[in-house]
């Protein structure tokens, strides 16, 4: 599922696009056929991203809401559109320039002000939109948490934005067990680790790719080959299993938790231990 880095470049890609002209909007699918043609010829506002959610502000407090899901993409290509189209376009957005397809999303909803707020108040603190009194809400919940960092960082209530590929990466970057419970944490431990994440995931947005290694641990630093995965970018232990962790040696591993895979290393994320005394 696309991370919070990949909604905001495609925010500002929107943005460049179409902000501020009139877009001719469409559904070559047909399934947003009749919020298109009510959309179709108005000015579009902006684009904008929180977490893993997408919406484009049109004339009129209108919002197209976009969650682009597991397989969603959101496609802009320049020129004209072809005139015959492939795949199911759900929503089409164009002008003389440019036009962007939506595809394979698993929302698309023409909403109003007070819909879009709501969405949004849902969402925990974006560390592309640092906020301290965000953080601040957010270290609260997780500070009194019995339930694993890895399950919460994975929380959208509680940090909007976070997949699991920076959920993987951050906690070993941090040597954190993934199942180490939240309330285990010191605050400057957690602190620190979203400073980091904040960065990792702004560095994202400049790169459109993942890039989480330092730099003694990059392939030219290392004289190793360039990590292939579709995903791109030089990874710790996300999709490592079994590999040798590029900074102990160890083998990276894998469990499922709620339903996604954790990737850590046992030897620089060793389990927690508490000093507490029954």
């Amino acid at each position: 599922m696309p991370e919070g880095h990949t909604l905001l470049r495609l925010a500002n890609e929107l943005d460049a696009a179409f902000a501020g002209g009139a877009v001719r909007v469409s559904s070559p699918q047909g399934r947003f056929a009749a919020d298109a043609a009510a959309l179709d010829g108005a000015r579009l506002i902006a684009a904008e991203s929180f977490g893993k959610h997408l919406f484009v502000e049109f004339a009129g407090e209108r919002f197209v809401h976009v969650h682009l899901g597991l397989i969603g993409k959101f496609d802009l290509y320049p020129g004209l559109p072809p005139a015959v189209t492939t795949g199911a376009v759900r929503l089409r957005l164009a002008n003389d320039a440019t036009y962007a397809d939506l595809r394979g999303a698993t929302q698309c909803d023409l909403v109003g002000a007070q819909k879009r707020a709501a969405v949004i108040a849902k969402l925990g603190a974006d560390p592309l939109k640092p906020d301290d009194a965000a953080w601040e809400r957010m270290w609260s919940r997780i500070s009194r948490s019995s339930r694993p960092i890895g399950d919460l960082l994975m929380d959208q209530g509680i940090a909007a934005g976070v997949g699991n590929v920076y959920r993987a990466e951050i906690l070993f970057r941090h040597k954190v067990h993934p199942l180490r419970p939240g309330k285990s944490l010191r605050r400057s431990q957690f602190q620190g680790l979203w400073a980091d994440l904040v960065v990792l995931m702004e560095y994202g947005v400049q790169t459109g790719r993942i890039d989480t290694v330092r730099p003694e641990h990059t392939p030219e630093a290392m004289g190793r080959p360039p990590r292939k995965d579709d995903h791109g970018g030089e990874v710790y232990v996300y999709r490592r299993t079994g590999q040798e962790c590029l900074v102990c040696g160890g083998r990276v591993r894998t469990e499922i938790l709620v339903g996604r895979n954790l990737f850590w290393c046992p030897r620089c994320q060793p389990v927690f231990r508490s000093r507490a005394v029954g």
